[in-house]
């Protein structure tokens, strides 16, 4: 099985609550590369994707990635974007 790359985005309030669970995505793709290549994350949630605005969080350090359980505010920034709502028609 080839490792596939991760998308992390965050939404809504930026807490520490959302910086653990960034922390706990990162961790665990890292402890298991067989599965798992990049962990990519959208800067400012999704609008980063819709932007192609990404964080390569292989550049940061395990440290670094570890403290973010301890960090107030978003590391990677958040939004409240909503998508629109596609609706398919059976023709």
């Amino acid at each position: 099985m080839n490792p596939r790359n991760v998308f992390y985005a965050q939404s809504g309030g930026v807490t520490s609550v959302i910086n653990a669970s960034a922390c706990g995505v990162i961790e665990t793709a890292r402890e298991h590369p067989e599965a798992f290549g990049k962990v990519l994350a959208g800067r400012n949630g999704i609008v980063g994707a819709l932007t192609e605005d990404l964080i390569d969080t292989g550049q940061e350090s395990a440290e670094d990635i570890a403290a973010l359980m301890y960090t107030p505010s978003g590391a990677f920034g958040s939004c409240r974007y909503k998508l629109k709502d596609l609706k398919t028609s059976a023709a």
